[in-house]
């Protein structure tokens, strides 16, 4: 079948024959200019349109609005010596103007159809507004809920992150944009950035050959093997290398391993940033050891544009690592076919946004990314003749929900949890009280929050992060609500009003008594555009909640990194332990449990689901064969609800050590009160190998145990085994 994306990780004859012309026509200042992305701003902006009439740059970010795309393009085209196009990069991570779930919350879904769908939504919005490459989506797993840039990712597992990753790719990468454009995707950031030691952002990343190729490296090869035409290399070290720097990854990996065709574009500042790093003693250096490593373009730091056609003089830099980067930069732009239509149709740019089907899918989209993470009792769903009190700082918001890099997101496009409550709810019974500000900060209505929850059958509050507390360099060493929120949710609790926390964050939070004491929890992320309407419908029954947790949720930031598919150790905390100086001794906390607040896949619904008959079909299989089960799913409740169905393995012993449980598959199924559905798995064997001894990879012969389940802590126990071939 022929596929409904681009492949940019492809080229053909007549592509390198229009190479190849442009190539020789070209001096080393115009190959270096290719090389150079640069930001436009009022203070740079004769500067740097002369550089472009100059022939001087290749590519230009965050330059928004087609006017201005357009007057920059004319002057590259029509101005410049040898009229090659710009290229107009942009961070569209969960929506252009349609702004989606963060992505976090969107790999919620466990569907890669909906994601894809956002993601040409995405692109058909930002096409049409000038850009045409999108510095999405990144891929970096993540273990560690103080990094601010989790929201940005599909979670901790290497599975769903392959296969989020192939999703986001192909809805970027669409054919058939209404704007007549292509986008390409930038899978990010290369590479194990999201391994930063303590959680903080740009941090050292410092890990075994053997944990970057099986966790950090498969989601971006799968993104590759999709046809991405780019990638970003990342800001951190890895391994006392700084990753802008390091042809380990950038050459040996991507280039020779993989045969990765694309263009390498440093993160802002990365090459530059090699002098802070101590890998370069200056800017000169830092533009020799990125281009030796592989970085085929600069953004910002003018490291390229001051000092690489000296070093190529100079024969630090070799003339064909020059001609090599500017021919994958050439060939991108032919691809997107930016030489036949360098300029975008100015009319299409507000015909393009915000349209009703766009909105619609928003909705969609928000509503099953929500994890319903507790309802004791059946509190919810409400009933529509309960008095509520509405209360929180994030209750009437309209800002915050919209997440970490909404970019030209506006807050006149959202609804907020009250706008959604009384749509879905009678006017009369709902009333809404602030309370508290979002962080620090007088409180003057806390006593009436308090007081209006008592006056109430059931008190909502809205709780959690702002935007700006979760993303790029907003990491967190606390993890629990900011300011006086918890004062809050604890004073509520003690009116013995029945309450319903519903979570805003970017990133798992800590909340230990919440999770003890309060009923009802709902985890509705930042939800973008339609986040209240999606709450109120779920919270009013109008919206089975389906969402499943892409990361573990810890008890206590002590427990971190805490992630579910960890070793075993030679004294598991589950088993019998080891006799040492008259004392049982494990692998575990003295003043804490071992297990999370909330497992990874974890999310219940207002239905019930009941998993039985599971049969191994394949006991035994070869290493060209297929592992097959399959297990019977009833819905045991009295509503109709989505149950994801997930899929673990083990491997038992190895000739390196091997996880606890690994997802293998998961499928998201439908089912009435009552009815029943059989779910079989088809998993490769190949696909059930690691990295050995000797860094290849390999699938090895032995026993596995499996598992299907509703989340990783739970599920139905088979075995299996692998031949000898």
């Amino acid at each position: 079948m022929t596929p409904n994306h681009y492949n940019f990780n492809q080229t053909t004859p007549q592509i390198e024959e229009r190479v190849d012309a442009l190539l020789a026509k070209m001096t080393l200042e115009e190959k270096v200019g290719q090389m150079m992305q640069i930001h436009i701003h009022e203070g740079n902006r004769a500067e740097m349109e002369e550089r472009i009439r100059q022939g001087q740059v290749g590519s230009i970010l965050s330059l928004y609005g087609v006017k201005d795309t357009n007057h920059a393009q004319r002057i590259a085209v029509e101005e410049s010596r040898l009229g090659i196009p710009l290229i107009f990069g942009n961070d569209v991570i969960h929506g252009y103007r349609t702004i989606f779930p963060i992505p976090l919350a969107e790999s919620c879904t466990w569907e890669p159809a909906l994601l894809q769908e956002a993601a040409r939504i995405a692109a058909e919005e930002a096409s049409a507004n000038g850009v045409d490459w999108n510095f999405a989506p990144m891929v970096d797993v993540c273990r560690e809920p103080r990094w601010g840039r989790i929201a940005e990712g599909a979670g901790e597992d290497v599975y769903l992150g392959s296969v989020m990753a192939q999703a986001r790719v192909r809805g970027f990468q669409a054919k058939g944009l209404t704007s007549g454009r292509k986008i390409a995707a930038c899978p990010k950031h290369y590479a194990a950035y999201g391994g930063a030691e303590a959680g903080k952002d740009y941090n050292t990343v410092d890990i075994s050959e053997r944990t970057l190729r099986d966790l950090y490296l498969p989601p971006f090869e799968a993104a590759f093997d999709e046809g991405a035409g780019t990638t970003m290399s990342a800001f951190n070290d890895l391994n006392g290398i700084p990753s802008t720097g390091n042809a380990f990854i950038l050459r040996q990996i991507l280039r020779e391993e993989w045969g990765f065709l694309g263009v390498v574009l440093s993160d802002w500042n990365a090459v530059g940033e090699l002098v802070p790093h101590g890998f370069a003693a200056d800017l000169k250096e830092a533009a020799k050891r990125a281009a030796l490593a592989g970085v085929d373009m600069d953004m910002i730091s003018d490291a390229y544009h001051a000092h690489l056609a000296e070093l190529v003089r100079e024969g630090a830099v070799p003339a064909p690592i020059i001609n090599e980067a500017v021919r994958r930069i050439l060939r991108l732009k032919i691809q997107l076919g930016l030489f036949e239509n360098p300029y975008t149709d100015e009319a299409l740019a507000s015909e393009s946004i915000l349209k009703p089907e766009y909105r619609a899918k928003a909705l969609e989209i928000a509503q099953k990314s929500m994890v319903l993470l507790k309802n004791e009792g059946g509190l919810l769903p409400l009933d529509e003749g309960q008095r509520i009190a509405l209360i929180g700082p994030l209750a009437d918001d309209h800002h915050h929900i919209l997440g970490a890099w909404h970019r030209i997101g506006e807050d006149a496009d959202t609804e907020s949890v009250l706008d959604g409550m009384r749509a879905v709810f009678p006017l009369a019974n709902v009333a809404h009280m602030e309370g508290i500000p979002l962080e620090r900060g007088d409180a003057p209505h806390f006593r009436e929050a308090v007081e209006a929850a008592q006056s109430a059958d059931v008190a909502v509050l809205v709780v959690g992060e702002g935007e700006f507390m979760s993303g790029e360099a907003h990491s967190r060493a606390h993890l629990g609500l900011p300011g006086q929120q918890q004062a809050l949710v604890e004073a509520v609790h003690a009116t013995g009003t029945p309450v319903v926390v519903v979570l805003m964050s970017g990133r798992p939070l800590v909340i230990p008594w919440i999770a003890e004491h309060i009923p009802s929890v709902l985890q509705a992320w930042h939800g973008g555009i339609r986040a209240g309407g999606a709450v109120a419908r779920i919270l009013g029954g109008r919206v089975n909640p389906s969402g499943k947790l892409t990361a573990t949720w810890p008890r206590a930031e002590g427990q971190i990194p805490i992630y579910y598919n960890h070793k075993s150790t030679g004294r598991p905390p589950t088993g019998d332990g080891t006799l040492q100086f008259d004392m049982i001794h494990l692998s575990d906390y003295m003043d804490e449990y071992i297990s999370p607040q909330f497992p990874f896949g974890f999310g219940l619904s207002y239905t019930r689901f009941a998993y039985a008959d599971l049969e191994v079909v394949t006991p035994t299989l070869g290493v060209d064969a297929a592992l097959v089960v399959e297990a019977a799913i009833t819905n045991t409740g009295e509503r109709a609800g989505e149950e994801i169905v997930q899929l673990y393995v083990r491997d038992l012993a190895g000739e390196v050590t091997r996880p606890v449980k690994e997802l293998k598959g998961f499928q998201k199924i439908s089912l009435d009160p009552g009815e029943s559905q059989t779910v079989r798995f088809e998993v490769p064997a190949r696909e059930l190998g690691f990295h050995g001894l000797d860094m290849s990879y390999k699938v090895e012969p032995g026993d596995f145990k499996v598992w299907v389940g509703p989340n990783a802590a739970e599920g139905l126990e088979g075995e299996f085994a692998i031949e000898r071939g």
